[in-house]
């Protein structure tokens, strides 16, 4: 049976230190602003993208990989004798995951194995990291996939949106949502279902309760969370939250009964969509669930 590597793209806004630990591969998203396209985390951050943003006042956009693109990528791999698996930004989120299933057909059965993580940030680098825990146990590329498609249903994604701007910059809050969500200081839960990103809850009042609020839902479902890891992730300039999050998990013991508490900062995808201060929780779920907190509705 051939070797196998695994590829993921930037999106899973894993930190250096995890994907050299793993050995992951990672391919770039392209981030296109005034014509210039730029590689996600290679030349371009959050920061740098708010700068961007503050300057000019537009949102980037980010683009997929090409099929050819991930060819060039793929085929010095697969030419040395591995076999590839990969998983990435969520199919209904992006084209990169269509990208990669067509030029899988291309190659024999089993030596491109695509898997769509349905999901986006870390939720995608909890699919990853496990992924890496079935390579390394000896499973094969296709075996790989058929466990992380077992997993994906179970991945809970929740972030925190400090300001509606970028929600508001990105047509996914209208201006007199923007209006009276900023009065009220409404700061929108974001979820993933279905494969989508949608808002969950609408807290009122300071950003701290929210952060709150959600990290108490965290702990609501605690005892039915797999303890191998958890990610809280930010998109930068959220420290004091980072904080806020990280000492309320100290308090209830949860470092005690959690192999890992991972902390990232998300690349330019979620930070293009969600803006500044963001923060999220995210982690696996033993079996699904229907969680009510987190029902999502519309948000126009």
């Amino acid at each position: 049976m051939n070797k196998v590597v695994i590829f993921t793209d930037s999106t899973c806004d894993l930190s250096e230190e995890l994907i050299k630990q793993y050995d992951i591969k990672v391919i770039p998203l392209h981030v296109v602003y005034e014509d210039k396209v730029y590689q996600d985390g290679i030349d371009i951050n959050a920061l740098d993208l708010y700068k961007k943003v503050e300057e000019t006042g537009v949102l980037p956009k980010t683009a997929a990989c090409s099929p050819a693109e991930y060819k060039e990528i793929f085929d010095k791999y697969i030419n040395e004798g591995y076999d590839v698996f990969y998983t990435g930004i969520s199919s209904k989120m992006s084209s990169n995951f269509e990208n990669v299933v067509a030029l899988a057909n291309e190659y024999p059965e089993g030596r491109l194995v695509p898997c769509d993580s349905g999901n986006l940030s870390t939720g995608i680098g909890l699919l990853v990291i496990k992924a890496c825990q079935f390579r390394d146990e000896g499973l094969s590329a296709t075996e790989i996939a058929k466990k992380i498609s077992q997993i994906v249903p179970h991945v809970k994604v929740q972030f925190v949106i400090k300001k509606l701007d970028y929600l508001h910059k990105g047509g996914r809050c209208t201006s007199t949502s923007k209006v009276f969500g900023t009065l009220l200081r409404i700061h929108p839960m974001i979820v993933v279902r279905d494969g989508r990103m949608v808002v969950g809850k609408k807290i009122i009042g300071k950003m701290s309760k929210s952060v709150k609020v959600m990290t108490d839902i965290f702990l609501k479902y605690f005892d039915q969370i797999e303890k191998d890891m958890i990610f809280v992730t930010d998109s930068s300039l959220a420290e004091e939250f980072q904080d806020q999050i990280i000492s309320r998990l100290k308090e209830e013991g949860v470092y005690d009964k959690i192999g890992h508490v991972y902390t990232t900062h998300a690349g330019c995808v979620v930070s293009s969509h969600c803006g500044p201060s963001t923060i999220g929780i995210l982690y696996i779920m033993k079996h699904d669930i229907h969680d009510e907190d987190l029902d999502a509705d519309a948000f126009n």
